[in-house]
């Protein structure tokens, strides 16, 4: 008997949804966000005033571009009806609190895609064992490719510790290491590299006890994309 969308979210902490926002109205948003960093001059071939830009740290210019960009009716028009009842489903409840969408946009061209060096976070304290604290949704709102900068996560690591699971020590060895067998030693443990690629219109909904981190984007697009956070009364 094949797994039912709730119970894969509960043992690997995600849940792909292909086309689950139209893509007409995804490429609404996007044409907006190409208009405004079209006046930001800040796409590839752009003489732009944001050189300071290319002097952070790769994941730091992911903060900075996020923030210069405006896009009106973002969090309405990605965060519908349909979503917060998807939500709801994998959490049993209703969401207690929702915060703004925000973007989540990537320079292009920021080096050679790697596993070394990311920095892998949960963005909310809570135990393996207890109820399900959150869910963060990630949005496409352009195509993106693999190696194009894409959120990554890790695939069950919202259970170490428990009975059967790999213990939190271990995992973070493993991810402390700096060599090309990382996939592999995750994969020993149980736990597998979600990338978040995929097409406009897909979603990503993510357990918020799950580890996850920026990627380098090493393709000559912007990387497009947004993210909203669903809490519940735990």
């Amino acid at each position: 008997m094949n797994a039912s969308p709730t119970d894969l979210f509960v043992d690997q902490g995600y849940l792909r949804l292909e086309g689950f926002h139209p893509k007409k109205q995804v490429a609404g948003i996007r044409q907006k966000l190409l208009d405004e960093l079209k006046r930001l001059k800040a796409l590839p071939g752009g003489k732009s005033p944001l050189g300071s830009l290319q002097k952070l740290p790769v994941f730091q210019q992911i903060g900075k571009l996020s923030a210069l960009v405006k896009v009106p009716g973002l969090h309405a028009a990605l965060v519908t009806p349909s979503l917060i009842e998807r939500v709801a489903q994998l959490g049993g409840r209703a969401p207690t609190g929702i915060q703004d969408t925000q973007l989540l946009l990537s320079p292009p061209h920021q080096g050679t895609w790697t596993l070394e060096g990311l920095n892998w976070h949960v963005d909310i304290a809570a135990r393996p064992q207890g109820p399900l604290p959150g869910v963060q949704a990630f949005f496409l709102i352009d195509d993106v490719a693999p190696g194009g900068g894409a959120t990554l996560a890790l695939a069950g690591s919202h259970r170490v510790d428990m009975p059967g699971r790999p213990s939190a020590s271990r995992l973070r060895e493993v991810l402390k290491a700096t060599n090309e067998d990382m996939a592999r030693d995750l994969a020993q443990l149980g736990i597998g590299i979600v990338e978040m690629s995929g097409r406009a219109g897909d979603v990503f909904l993510m357990d918020l006890r799950l580890l996850h981190t920026p990627s380098v984007n090493a393709t000559k697009n912007v990387r497009m994309m947004a993210t909203a956070r669903c809490f519940f009364n735990t």
